[in-house]
């Protein structure tokens, strides 16, 4: 009921807000993804992209307005290994293992209500935004590690396709700066930050697995993993202004 209220509000507020006019535009750049799994271990960064269409109420310098904006957002991690050598201890000979970088691509649809609040002038101004956020996974990279791990005891040790989450939802917290090209257009840098709440993946534990880099039986543990994206924006803003005339 509280959830439903408020989003009653919310709508009773956006169709005030845009009703008076309202901005529109497009935004997207470059974005780095970071993820927690295994027990809390961080793996290294994901270098991947973002695009987002939104729309918001007009309002004046120093004033509020309320937003809305649908994207798609590659999230994820990356784990890194690099080139290394080493003297097999059965041939008594060198071998060499190139370096590689695993991927772990979530791609997300994603829906962010929220507000801003903006300062400075129509030509240069600065704003921070806070919005609520709700994701769908359309599809992931995971299963292109099926190939690459024939031993099905040593995928296990791998994230898989069948245990992703589909639904979650998180924060975006962030700000940028608008600058002014006219009275109905403005150029966009944002940056901002956007941990999920909830896990995007989550395997329970498996029992009696063999595990071929000891040579014996254990539980495969559970793993979890949750997304946490910094995006960097460049965009345009327009302008549609309602005028009433008597």
């Amino acid at each position: 009921m509280k959830r439903l209220l408020a989003l009653t509000t919310f709508l009773a507020f956006s169709l005030v807000g845009f009703s008076q006019g309202m901005a529109f535009g497009f935004k997207g750049g470059p974005s780095l993804g970071f993820q927690k799994w295994d027990q809390g271990a961080q793996r290294d960064a994901l270098i991947a992209y973002h695009g987002i269409a939104f729309i918001e109420s007009l309002a004046g310098q120093d004033e509020f307005a309320i937003f809305a904006q649908l994207g798609y957002h590659v999230r994820g991690g990356a784990v890194r290994t690099r080139r290394f050598t080493y003297l097999d201890p059965v041939t008594s000979t060198i071998r060499d293992f190139a370096g590689r970088t695993n991927r772990y691509e979530f791609n997300n649809v994603s829906l962010t209500l929220g507000g801003k609040q903006k300062f400075g002038k129509e030509s240069f101004s600065y704003y921070y935004l806070f919005g609520i956020r709700g994701d769908f996974t359309i599809n992931t990279n995971l299963n292109s590690y099926d190939e690459l791990f024939s031993n099905p005891s040593t995928r296990l040790y791998f994230p898989s396709d069948d245990n992703v989450r589909r639904f979650n939802y998180g924060v975006t917290v962030g700000g940028g700066l608008e600058f002014g090209f006219g009275e109905f257009a403005a150029g966009i840098i944002e940056f901002t930050v956007n941990p999920d709440f909830s896990k995007q993946y989550r395997r329970f534990p498996i029992n009696n697995v063999y595990n071929p880099y000891t040579m014996q039986t254990g539980t495969v543990p559970e793993l979890q993993l949750a997304n946490n994206t910094i995006e960097l924006s460049l965009g345009v803003r327009l302008l549609r202004k309602v005028e009433y005339v008597e």
